[in-house]
């Protein structure tokens, strides 16, 4: 079943957003927070391991962590425009055989989901309402490591998101929402699945983190 927030993923990141997004990845690469990501899970890597990246976007992730050695990886997302953009440059960089794609909210598809050596959520968590269902679910999903980024839960931030971002959502009839889950919730979740932060690292308005299954 298609929620409300997954209808307004579909708005939000439309073929012209992606296109943009596309073309500013081929000339500069990942964005700064998913370089620090990408390089701290290069840093825990062992042989042959997979991927699981939950609303990939572009898939950046996954490009640039098949080309550092993961054998294989998962594709869930909701936007269309995102999963055509990741297969096209999937075909690109030669790794579309490599990449299994599923179209969806995850929590709906959780249960037809592989799991994987490593999970990844980059700026995901902050994009649906129902925080404890999408770390729970993808932590079950997760065999060693866990990377997020989330936003910094600070009051400006709040604030900042809520008139620049939310504000204009709702003018715009657009059901899309951004939310600053408290991160001590997220981590007290993490921890519970049996999980030992292993990176932290804040770059402006982000956190990025990686936990390691004990």
């Amino acid at each position: 079943m298609e929620c409300c927030q997954c209808e307004g993923i579909e708005i939000k990141f439309d073929q012209k957003y992606v296109a943009k997004k596309l073309k500013q990845y081929r000339e500069e690469g990942p964005k700064k927070t998913t370089r620090i990501l990408i390089d701290a899970l290069k840093d825990a890597l062992d042989h042959e391991m997979t991927l699981l990246d939950i609303g990939s976007g572009l898939g950046e992730i996954q490009h640039e962590l098949l080309h550092a050695g993961v054998t294989e990886s998962i594709n869930c997302e909701a936007s269309s425009g995102y999963i055509d953009a990741c297969k096209d440059e999937a075909e690109r960089q030669g790794h579309a055989r490599r990449i299994t794609h599923f179209k969806g909210n995850f929590v709906d598809l959780a249960e037809s989901i592989p799991s994987a050596d490593i999970v990844t959520l980059d700026r995901v968590i902050c994009c649906y309402h129902d925080m404890p269902e999408l770390v729970n679910k993808s932590l079950s999903k997760t065999r060693k490591l866990y990377g997020i980024v989330i936003p910094i839960d600070k009051w400006w931030v709040k604030i900042g998101i809520s008139i620049y971002y939310n504000l204009r959502f709702l003018i715009q009839r657009n059901p899309f929402r951004i939310f600053v889950h408290p991160p001590e919730d997220v981590e007290t979740l993490i921890t519970n699945h049996g999980f030992r932060n292993i990176f932290h690292q804040i770059k402006g308005t982000w956190q990025i983190s990686v936990y390691e299954k004990i």
